[in-house]
C-alpha cells in the first residue's frame, strides 16, 4: 500500500517485471497472501468469482483484530455487496443498478452543478487562501450522497469522521471496531426512520419496492454511504495536485474533461488493491500454483501502471485513447457507483479551474493519507 506522492512504491512496480507472483503478509497477523501485479492478469482475477471467492475471505481470521460477536459477524455479512459472490451479490446489485444508470446520472447533472458553483461561491467569499480538501473536495461528494442516499447533511462531520477511522490501518484495531459499530448503530437509526416514512430517495425506494431484511437495508446503506463520498472526495483532492503539478496537462481543459478523468482515475488509483480473495481451487497464475484456500490480492495501482496496458505508464497523459483501467475494478464488483464518480469530476474539475484560473499550491504542502485504504490527502492549501 505504499506510495511515493502520486506513484505506487518501486517496490511494487517492480514486480511487473519480475517472473511469478510475490508473496506478501496482509495486515493485522492475517495469512500471507499471492499479490497479483500484472494489468491481464488482475482482470483475469476479477473476472472469475467461480474461482477466486470474495465471500470466503469474511472467514478469515486476523489474530491482531478483537473478534465480532457472533451477532456482529452476522450483520457484517449482511448487505456487505463487496464481500459476497454471485448469485447473492447479483440479487442485490440487480436492486440497485437502476438507480445508478448514465440515464438516472444525467438527471442529477445540474443539481451536482449547483452544489459545486455553491462551494466554489462560499470559497470565493472566504477567500484566498483556502484548503480544498475541506473546503471543496470533501463536501461536494457528501452533500450529493447525503440527497441521493437519504442521509440529514448535518451528519456529515459525524460520519466522515467514523469512515476516516475505519479506513486508517494505522489507528488502533479497537478503535476501528468502535468506529464501525458506531457506524452501523447510526445506519440502523436511518433505516428505522426511513422505514417509518420511506421518501424518494435510494433507502426509501429499497423499503418501498424490495423485500430486504432490516440488517441488509443497513449493509447496502453504510456501503453506499462511504463509497459515495471517501472515494470521490479524494479523487478531487488528489486529482487537482496532480494537475496542478503538470501545467501542461491542465492546459489541455476544458477541452477534453472525459480523458482528464479517465486518465486521473487510472494515474491515480487511489484503492490500493480489491477486495481480499480466497482461491476456490488449485489454479496457475503468472506460472505460479495457487492452492485451493490461498489468499489472492490485486493490486489496482500496479496494474494500472503496467507497461503492457499503458505506454509510459509513470506520465500523467489525459491524451491517451485507452482508458480500459481498473481503478472502478472490474467484473461482478465494478464500481457500481462509477458513473456518478465521473459525473462529479467531470463537472467538478473544469468549474474549480474555471472559477480560479490562477489556483496555485501554497504552504504548507499538501499532506497525503498515506496509511489509508482509500489514497488521498488530508489537507491541500491553495491560493489563487
Amino acid at each position: 500500500m505504499r506510495r511515493q506522492e502520486f506513484d505506487p512504491h518501486p517496490d511494487l512496480t517492480g514486480l511487473l517485471r519480475q517472473d511469478g507472483l510475490a508473496r506478501v503478509p496482509t495486515l493485522y497477523g492475517g495469512p500471507e497472501a499471492w499479490l497479483v501485479t500484472r494489468y491481464d492478469e488482475v482482470r483475469d482475477v476479477l473476472r472469475d468469482p467461480e474461482t477466486f471467492s470474495n465471500a470466503l475471505s469474511l472467514n478469515l481470521r486476523f489474530p491482531d483484530l478483537p473478534e465480532p460477536t457472533p451477532e456482529e459477524e452476522v450483520q457484517m455479512r449482511a448487505g456487505a455487496m463487496l464481500m459476497m459472490d454471485p448469485p447473492e451479490h447479483t440479487r442485490l446489485r440487480r436492486m440497485l443498478t437502476p438507480e445508478f444508470t448514465m440515464r438516472r446520472i444525467r438527471r442529477l447533472e445540474p443539481r451536482v452543478t449547483e452544489i459545486v458553483n455553491d462551494h466554489l461561491d462560499a470559497m470565493e467569499a472566504k477567500g484566498s487562501p483556502a484548503d480544498l480538501v475541506t473546503d471543496f473536495a470533501m463536501p461536494v461528494p457528501s452533500l450529493v450522497i447525503c440527497e441521493l442516499l437519504g442521509v440529514p447533511y448535518q451528519d456529515r462531520a459525524a460520519f466522515q469522521e467514523r469512515t476516516a477511522t475505519m479506513m486508517d490501518i494505522a489507528c488502533p484495531p479497537e478503535k476501528r471496531l468502535s468506529a464501525q459499530r458506531e457506524a452501523r448503530d447510526y445506519m440502523a437509526d436511518l433505516v428505522a426512520r426511513h422505514t417509518a416514512t420511506p421518501g424518494d430517495d435510494l433507502l426509501g425506494m429499497l423499503i418501498r419496492e424490495h423485500d430486504l431484511e432490516i440488517d441488509e437495508l443497513i449493509g447496502i446503506g453504510g456501503l453506499l454511504l462511504i463509497a459515495g463520498h471517501e472515494t470521490t472526495t479524494n479523487m478531487l483532492g488528489l486529482g487537482t495536485l496532480a494537475l496542478l503539478r503538470n501545467p501542461g496537462q491542465l492546459a489541455k481543459l476544458p477541452g477534453d474533461v472525459d480523458g482528464a478523468v479517465e486518465e486521473l482515475l487510472r494515474y491515480l488509483s487511489i484503492l490500493h488493491a480489491g477486495v481480499t480473495k480466497v482461491a476456490t481451487r488449485d489454479v496457475e497464475l503468472s506460472g505460479t500454483k495457487i492452492r485451493e484456500g490461498e489468499v489472492v490480492i490485486v493490486s489496482l495501482p500496479a496494474a494500472n501502471r503496467d507497461p503492457a496496458f499503458a505506454a509510459d505508464p509513470d506520465r500523467l497523459d489525459i491524451g491517451r485513447e485507452n482508458h480500459a483501467h481498473v481503478a472502478f475494478g472490474y467484473g461482478a464488483h465494478h464500481c457500481l457507483g462509477a458513473p456518478l464518480a465521473r459525473m462529479e469530476m467531470r463537472i467538478a474539475f473544469p468549474a474549480l479551474f474555471a472559477r480560479f484560473p490562477g489556483l496555485r499550491e501554497t504552504e504548507p504542502a499538501a499532506r497525503f493519507r498515506s496509511h489509508h485504504f482509500v489514497y488521498g490527502l488530508s489537507t491541500l492549501p491553495v491560493a489563487w
